[in-house]
């Protein structure tokens, strides 16, 4: 369900139903340059795409920098959540 245009007092109302019912739904609108926007979307499953980390090789080198993650920007990972 998708709202725009009502009244505070209507968004939740329809809302409320929409949750109890697993419903997805979506509101906003704008004025001008400022606007919102509202989803309520229950439990739902999505992915996130996020950088491998680049493993060290140990031994090669010693320090800070040899501990610290490096993260690989060509290469991603798809992670479910």
């Amino acid at each position: 369900v998708c709202l725009t245009c009502c009244s505070r007092e209507s968004m939740v109302r329809i809302n409320q139903i929409c949750h109890k019912n697993g419903i997805k739904f979506f509101t906003g609108d704008v004025f001008g340059y400022h606007g919102y926007m509202f989803a309520d979307l229950g439990d739902h499953e999505f992915v996130e795409e996020k950088p491998k980390v680049a493993k060290v090789s140990s031994g090669v080198e010693d320090g800070p920098e040899a501990k610290r993650a490096r993260l690989d920007p060509a290469e991603t990972t798809v992670v479910k959540k």
